[in-house]
This record gives C-alpha cells, structure tokens and sequence, in this order.
C-alpha cells in the first residue's frame, strides 16, 4: 500500500504521488519513511530525499525545511527543491567552486557573510551530488525512471 508524499517549496509543487517510501535527510541524520508511520514532525537539513515506487527510485535536492508525517501522507515544505533532472551540474559546479573560494579568501570578520556563504557552498554541493547520481545512472545505461510526479504547473 503506497503513501502520499507532497514536495512542495515556496514556489512550486517540485513533487506529489503516490510512493512506497522516502528516504530524506533530517537534522539529526538520515530517516526513513514507509507507509502506516507514527505521526512525525521535524527539521529538515539539506541533502537527497529519495522516493521509491516499486523498484524506481526517483532523487531530489532539497535545502532544508520541514517534514510532517501521517499515516498516509508525507508532506516535506522545503526551503529549496530540485529533481534531480533539473539540476544544471555544470552551474552546481561552478556555484561549489565560487563558494568554496569566498571561503578560502576570507570573510572570517563577517560572520553574517561566513554564514550566507557556508549555506550558498552546502547547497552547491548536494545539488552537484544528485546531478551526479543522476548522470552516473545514465552512464551504466541504465534506464531512466519514469516521471512519478504530476508536475502540470512546469512549462
């Protein structure tokens, strides 16, 4: 019996139907969710949330938020969310790579700016991790998983 998970941001439905698990980073570590789970809210860190429906698995960036769990719904309100079909690698890449060398140049006086960037360079990085996961997939030609999601608001 699958579950309903809902990825929602600011902006857009980034995912909704129906899985048979989601795997996702909380703030304390990594969790797992299937159907029928006890009642559940909590922080989200940035990282992959993986959704399963049978033997696909589908992969999304996610910038922290919130995840609230019933017995039949998950709802993850993310600050930031991409498919991992979305994600430029390249632009992930060169936004890591701007981010890692603010870092190294020093704005150790401005902790205000330490902070923005640090977020900018986490951010950078898993979404380049999941544009990664994603293109190595294809490289073991293996076959695309099909599009779980209803994303009738994306042009």
């Amino acid at each position: 019996m699958p579950i309903q998970c809902d990825i929602i941001t600011q902006e857009r439905i980034v995912f909704s139907g129906e899985v048979d698990s989601v795997n996702l980073p909380g703030v304390d570590g990594r969790m797992g969710i299937l159907p029928h789970h006890s009642p559940l809210l909590t922080m989200l860190d940035f990282g992959e949330v993986t959704v399963r429906v049978g033997g696909r698995e589908e992969y999304f960036a996610i910038g922290g938020g919130f995840l609230e769990v019933q017995p039949d719904h998950v709802t993850i309100l993310a600050d930031s969310a991409e498919q991992a079909d979305e994600i430029d690698l390249d632009r992930a890449e060169r936004a890591r790579q701007r981010a890692e060398e603010v870092m190294r140049t020093g704005i150790k006086d401005d902790p205000d700016r330490t902070a923005a960037i640090r977020v900018s360079l986490l951010k950078a990085q898993v979404r380049a991790d999941v544009g990664r996961r994603r293109r190595r997939a294809h490289a073991l030609g293996s076959e695309r998983p099909p599009d779980l999601s209803e994303r009738k608001d994306r042009e």
